[in-house]
């Protein structure tokens, strides 16, 4: 029964695939994007409110201190209407585990690799942060930080962010370090202590709150364990369920001073997000069991949990860990399962900043499992203009959308597509020609392929959706995998950067000529 509706997706997924050309071939070399279109971005940029952040397309790991993974300056040059090629270029040099990408100016474009060992034998050295040119992706440096082989240290993945002086701060196990961001020196490094053991503990985590500060989370593994990766977290014995609490620090972004710490009761698995409310900057923290909120408070230098704010239900029987929130006016939404589980289809969950008690779930995928297995480690993506969040579950293989109503917090799923994406959800250009970009693995993916997250055995294409319809804009050929957990990230001139284990992959989608 299962095969059967597995070869029922595969044919539905494969009615959506033109037969295009090569992309390759089309392009034929290295795009400069549109150069007259990359001013306007770097003047829409300039009026963007990044406290905290460099000012440009993509200055954070996912777009803001919010984690909203939308970035309105970015350009879809494709059309809305008619038929879309998809141009691709192949970047230069080799760059193993890249997740994220940064944009300082145009034309630069900043790496963080070394980030997706396999979880046992000898693994690549990394993390490391590399600076490449932003059109042909020819390396300009490169700074290891670790070689795990030699260290002996858990590797996972690492964070990316530009500070408003150009430098990069980036944590990875208990180092934080300041690169910077012209040369790739390293400035200044500390040690980050923690309430779990240093060897399973890893401070994948860093977020800049509005004040500049540098707010710095670890996730844990239980141990004794060997297993390397940010997947470790659950794969070590026990589980997630027997990993340590992890700890928060408030970090001075100039001196490195931790300020102050907090403890988490659990292991927060997944990222952190800031926003102000009330006058506050809060930081969300969901967990494995329960959900938090911290208060900092830069005056007082304080960093203290709020123990009005928890929602200790926000996770049904079976359903795992929530994925880094979101924040759509005064609700913060949270996909969950961001661990795998046979138990329980995921959902997103709407928790009111003013009062923990109003919560409201959607099952954007139904509340069936008919591929047995739900995991969404993506986390959703929010469109605050629009009302709308953007959620997806690679292993119920399905894509979709939910409308949110700011005043009540009930959701109701707008759209769904069939496609098995382990990538994030990203938005791109105005509110009212939104576009929603993302990857889709090829037809007749198993679940079984689906589960290696490290170089996986099947090809995926880039996707851009219409984000208030669903309705497919462009589609590029099938390449090789892009990277677990990361996002079709978008580069000035309406390029955008597809990456995979050994590099990434420059992609342009225009009009079909002849329109």
């Amino acid at each position: 029964m299962r095969r059967t509706l597995l070869a029922v997706l595969s044919l539905q997924a494969l009615a959506t695939i033109s037969l295009a050309q090569d992309g390759f071939e089309r392009a034929n070399g290295p795009m400069p994007g549109d150069l007259s279109r990359i001013s306007q971005e770097w003047s829409c940029v300039q009026g963007l409110e990044t406290p905290g952040y460099f000012k440009s397309m993509n200055g954070a790991e996912v777009a803001d201190a919010t984690r909203s993974q939308t970035y309105p300056c970015a350009s879809f040059l494709g059309s809305m209407n008619g038929e879309n090629d998809v141009y691709a270029w192949r970047a230069d040099g080799d760059y193993q585990g890249v997740l994220f990408m940064n944009n300082r100016h145009p034309g630069e474009l900043y790496l963080t690799g070394g980030n997706n060992p396999p979880a046992q034998g000898v693994v690549p050295p990394g993390p490391w942060v590399a600076k490449v040119d932003a059109t042909t992706g020819k390396e300009i440096w490169r700074t290891v930080l670790q070689n795990a082989n030699v260290s002996g240290e858990w590797t996972g993945a690492s964070n990316l962010n530009i500070t408003p002086d150009g430098n990069i701060p980036i944590a990875f196990g208990n180092h934080l370090v300041k690169l910077d961001g012209d040369t790739g020196r390293i400035l200044k490094h500390i040690d980050l202590p923690a309430d779990a053991p240093r060897e399973g503990s890893n401070f994948k985590h860093l977020t800049i709150a509005p004040d500049g500060t540098l707010i710095i989370k670890n996730q844990t593994r239980a141990t004794p364990c060997n297993i390397q990766g940010t997947l470790a977290a659950f794969q070590c014995p026990g589980g997630a369920a027997a990993s340590p609490g992890s700890t928060i620090h408030a970090v001075d972004p100039e001196t490195f001073e931790v300020i102050t710490s907090a403890s988490v009761p659990e292991n927060a698995v997944t990222p952190h997000t800031i926003t102000v409310h009330e006058g506050q900057i809060v930081i969300y923290v969901p967990t494995v069991a329960s959900f938090y909120r911290f208060v900092w408070d830069p005056q007082a230098r304080s960093l203290t949990r709020d123990t009005s704010w928890e929602a200790g239900g926000y996770l049904e029987n079976g359903q795992t860990t929530g994925d880094a929130p979101g924040i759509l006016g005064d609700w913060v939404v949270v996909q969950v399962n961001g661990l795998p589980t046979k138990d329980a289809a995921s959902s997103l969950v709407a928790i009111s900043q003013s009062d923990a008690t109003k919560l409201t779930r959607v099952y954007p995928f139904g509340t069936e499992l008919p591929t047995g297995l739900s995991w969404a480690p993506p986390k959703a993506a929010v469109d605050v203009e629009n009302s709308m969040v953007f959620s997806a579950d690679q292993n119920m293989m399905k894509i979709g959308a939910v409308s949110l109503n700011q005043e009540s917090g009930e959701m109701t799923v707008a759209w769904t597509i069939d496609g098995a994406t382990t990538a994030l959800q990203a938005l791109y250009g105005p509110a009212d020609q939104r576009v929603l970009g993302t990857a889709r693995a090829e037809p007749g993916v198993t679940q079984q392929d689906l589960m290696q997250t490290s170089n996986p055995p099947y090809r995926q294409q880039a996707i851009w959706l219409e984000a208030k319809t669903g309705k497919l804009l462009a589609q590029s050929d099938f390449f090789e995998p892009m990277n677990f957990n990361t996002l079709l990230s978008p580069g000035f001139g309406g390029r955008f950067y597809y990456m995979w284990d050994k590099g990434f992959i420059v992609l342009q989608p225009m009009p079909k000529r002849g329109q």
